[in-house]
């Protein structure tokens, strides 16, 4: 039986959606794949549609957290998830607990104010 959580969740994913997942276009999406050869989505049919997995859009916002967050270039990127994968991973993590409680914080507040 499916949990409430994981009824939403995709096998694969398109660009599209994963750019809006992400926060980045696709052509960026397409530079950090030649950039960061780990992350290879997919292809499907004669026209080679990419389509990402799950694990693809986490290696994907790890990389956003270190080129766009942390302000990383992409080879001191490329080093550092070589050298320090873990590391990457639980800064990852936190940021993105971190900006789910902004997005909690900001709700309830809308909510105060109608009150």
């Amino acid at each position: 039986m499916a949990t409430e959580g994981n009824k939403n969740k995709k096998l694969y994913y398109s660009i599209r959606e994963v750019g809006q997942i992400i926060g980045v276009s696709e052509s960026t999406l397409r530079f950090w794949e030649k950039e960061f050869p780990h992350v290879k989505p997919r292809t499907a049919g004669q026209s080679n549609v990419r389509q990402y997995t799950e694990k693809n859009i986490e290696d994907l916002k790890i990389i956003y957290n270190l080129i766009k967050v942390r302000g990383f270039k992409i080879a001191a990127a490329r080093e550092y998830l070589k050298n320090n994968r873990d590391g990457a991973d639980k800064s990852s993590e936190v940021i993105t607990l971190l900006q789910d409680a902004l997005s909690e914080l900001q709700d309830i507040k809308k909510h105060l104010d109608l009150i």
